[in-house]
């Protein structure tokens, strides 16, 4: 699985956001001075998760960007989507969507199994989960072993 730049810059920004006292509007300056992600580029960014309904906007002196609801109730996952669309996709084909023959049957269920253990970990995981540093215990778990630290 490769994380885009959009959706690694996505998730930052709505940390970002996370991280800031609710109701709290930030500008796109400002969040793209905080993580060092170049501005036109979250401007796009910004109106993705707009149009997807996980931040509003306000115009004027005092206005900004801030999330549409409670940073709990904001999985990684939604953020991702709003900017790449599937967590998963086969040659831009869901799963789902997928048909193979001889000694390639067996591919489907493998690629659902991958789906489904990438929605666990970012549909589990909150923007308030990791702003607050507490990740889930099973994504900590995961990390625990040696080699999910270092390239094959």
């Amino acid at each position: 699985m490769r994380i885009s730049a959009r959706a690694d810059y996505a998730v930052r920004a709505a940390l970002q956001l996370a991280a800031v006292a609710e109701g709290c509007p930030l500008t796109t300056e400002a969040i793209a001075d905080a993580q060092g992600i170049p501005r036109k580029f979250l401007e796009g960014i910004l109106n993705d998760l707009r149009r997807e309904g996980l931040v509003v906007s306000r115009r004027g002196a005092n206005g900004g960007y801030r999330l549409s609801g409670p940073a709990e109730s904001i999985s990684i996952a939604d953020v991702i989507r709003a900017v790449d669309g599937p967590l998963v996709s086969v040659q831009g084909v869901r799963p789902p969507d997928l048909s193979y023959t001889g000694p390639a049957t067996a591919l489907l269920p493998l690629w659902i199994a991958l789906r489904a253990n990438v929605r666990q970990i970012l549909e589990g995981v909150s923007l308030a989960d990791v702003v607050s540093g507490r990740l889930p215990e099973g994504v900590m778990r995961l990390t625990d072993a040696p080699a999910a630290w270092t390239n094959p």
